[in-house]
């Protein structure tokens, strides 16, 4: 049996919501909490920019469950139904370091549940959100992580992850290839601190994308992800680490962002990498090719009849398993 329960707490004047997932019976339980990624994507890893409500986040938190894991899922303040809202007092305060602020809070609230072992918790986040799970590892907490999921983690700065994604997309439709200068010149103008000034002649929905990182209430956020990946931090984990990039991800890819990631983790026996073969982004499984993927991108995140990848699931709970001692409770 799994119990769902709704939690909230204050943080900087803001009420923050989540969701706590956990099996049946007294405890206590090892438990894992969960980072969605970047933009408005809530605890169940839904956006209001993609359709449907079946996300990842909250199939991950069912499963854990069901496995033996206690599980907390939360609503970045930026994110949820009070997103408009908290948005406004969030101008000029969303960093990297708020949503550690957030991460920091929800790991206290999931310590203070009587049926929670504080020492068996495990942090697992997702494309963004795995930046803020590695940065908090790899800082002194008052409640250490035990070890980390880095599922779609960016193993190159965000401007060329968004370039490359771009490129794709655009390569799928006449002509396309022939817009990548200009979008490479905003992007360098942007990269030289100017404003992008995106050329008038691009796609809407490619200058709105570009326009998104000069957006007031995405900074200072936007410019500190331009230039960082998770190879800037990932040599310095000292704890157990699973990384997985799914070779269906048409944002993350498994070889331009894996071969890097692999390359910071040379000689690391502490972290360990999959490549699910039929996994994409948020680690449903997908049958289409990766061409047919990048005319859709996001198209079936959440679509109500997705399931989570099988294998990325196995490989992520066999991990959790064995990292977090499974069947037993720390003394």
């Amino acid at each position: 049996m799994v119990i769902s329960s709704d939690v909230s707490w204050q943080l900087d004047n803001i009420t923050m919501e989540g969701t706590v997932v956990r099996p049946d019976g007294d405890g206590p339980f090892p438990a894992v909490v969960l980072v969605a990624g970047s933009g408005p994507t809530d605890r169940d890893w839904c956006t209001p920019l993609l359709p449907g409500s079946n996300g990842s986040g909250r199939l991950f938190a069912e499963a854990l469950a069901s496995a033996g894991f206690a599980s907390l899922r939360y609503d970045k303040r930026a994110s949820g139904p009070h997103a408009m809202d908290n948005v406004l007092q969030l101008i000029g305060q969303l960093s990297m370091q708020s949503h550690l602020d957030e991460l920091v809070a929800a790991v206290g609230v999931l310590t203070g549940l009587d049926f929670v072992d504080s020492a068996r918790i495990a942090g697992l986040g997702n494309s963004e959100g795995a930046l803020h799970v590695l940065h908090y590892a790899t800082a002194p907490q008052n409640v250490p992580f035990a070890g980390i999921v880095l599922a779609a983690p960016p193993g190159r700065p965000v401007q060329e992850v968004l370039l490359s994604q771009l490129a794709h997309q655009l390569a799928q439709v006449p002509g396309g290839t022939e817009l990548m200068p200009k979008i490479e010149g905003a992007a360098a103008r942007y990269t030289a601190g100017q404003p992008m000034n995106p050329d008038p002649g691009l796609p809407d929905s490619v200058r709105m994308v570009l326009s998104s990182f000069e957006a007031p209430a995405n900074l200072p956020l936007a410019r500190e992800l331009w230039v960082e990946s998770t190879c800037d931090s990932l040599g310095k984990v000292q704890i157990p680490t699973l990384v997985l990039i799914g070779e269906k991800d048409v944002q993350i890819d498994a070889h331009a962002d894996g071969g890097p990631l692999q390359a910071a983790a040379a000689g690391m026996d502490n972290v360990t990498f999959t490549f699910p073969p039929n996994a994409n982004h948020v680690f449903k499984e997908d049958s289409r090719t990766t061409a047919e993927l990048a005319t859709s991108p996001g198209n079936g995140y959440n679509a109500p009849d997705t399931h989570l990848d099988p294998e990325s699931l196995k490989a992520i709970l066999s991990w959790l398993k064995g990292t977090l001692q499974v069947g037993t409770t720390s003394a």
